[in-house]
């Protein structure tokens, strides 16, 4: 996106049952060449804590739910069913990171010092959300804003991540920019900053000038397989929601409140439906003093061209 600067269980049974023993291995491709001025913004690190440890990264041939237009369980569902290893690896991956922060709280109460460490496991749950991914990312701000349910000390560090979030590596993410728009970056932008100026859990943001028009832009790329790994987590959440509904504890269908806020998620890491409704909204609005921008559509996916 380039904005003007102003100055459930059958299917997880299924799942086990069409596991392989045997594991397959998957060879990381090489990076494509980038442009110079794409290889002039590279910083001295490559993949952040974010990106490696979010789950996206483990297998490219996951990236099949990239390409969803829409949040559909049914075609989550069956995508995951056929690559039950990158589901389970998930599940393991965090089960044994979020067991590992239980025990030591468990721990903390056993040897009667909650209290002294409550701000130190506070601390780190931010950290390890922040390492599962945007899925829990997003889960943790919801819950940021909710002071009825949740301790000061977890308020205060979950509400970090509502503007301190990672970026990715300027290197993917330039390109990411060249292959959705198909030219170099020298090409593309007069200039560009080096660092993105914004990171946020779904995509980040830089200060760029066009060259054909001069303008002063700002370019917001998503993260590298962000729809799909967060595909993957919904279905994941989807399947506890399902076991705590089992206990009957709850009268809520969790299920139901997983599926509506997975549709929210979908929209918004929907570009394309961000620029229609931002041509649909300045028109309707034309002529009344609004701050606006002009969406120019000339992107796939993860890019979003705006220009005033």
């Amino acid at each position: 996106m380039i904005l003007p600067f102003h100055s459930p269980p059958p299917l997880f049974t299924s799942l086990l049952a069409n596991l392989s023993n045997k594991l397959n291995y998957f060879e990381k491709s090489n990076r494509p060449q980038i442009s110079s001025a794409a290889a002039r913004a590279i910083g001295s690190s490559d993949v952040d804590t974010f990106t490696e440890k979010s789950g996206y990264l483990f297998d490219l041939s996951a990236l099949e739910a990239d390409s969803l237009n829409d949040y559909d369980v049914q075609k989550i569902a069956a995508i995951y069913k056929r690559k039950p290893f990158v589901l389970l690896r998930r599940l393991f991956q965090i089960g044994t990171t979020l067991g590992r922060w239980f025990a030591v709280r468990y721990v903390d109460q056993v040897r009667e010092r909650s209290d002294q460490m409550f701000k130190v496991r506070a601390a780190e749950l931010r950290k390890i959300l922040t390492e599962l991914g945007p899925a829990y990312i997003k889960i943790a701000q919801a819950v940021s804003s909710r002071s009825d349910l949740i301790p000061p000390s977890y308020l205060d560090e979950l509400s970090l991540l509502q503007d301190r979030i990672t970026p990715f590596s300027t290197e993917v993410a330039f390109n990411t920019i060249e292959k959705e728009l198909g030219l170099p970056i020298d090409e593309l932008f007069s200039e560009i900053s080096v660092e993105a100026i914004a990171a946020a859990s779904l995509g980040q943001v830089y200060r760029a000038r066009l060259r054909c028009t001069g303008q002063l832009v700002a370019v917001k790329v998503q993260r590298p397989g962000v729809q799909a790994t967060i595909s993957l987590d919904i279905l994941i959440l989807r399947f506890l929601a399902g076991l705590v509904k089992k206990t009957g504890k709850l009268n809520s269908d969790l299920q139901a409140i997983v599926d509506e806020w997975a549709s929210s998620l979908f929209r918004e890491m929907d570009y394309k439906k961000e620029a229609s409704n931002g041509l649909k909204f300045r028109s309707q609005e034309h002529g009344k003093r609004l701050a606006m921008v002009k969406y120019v559509i000339k992107f796939i996916m993860p890019i979003l061209v705006i220009d005033e």
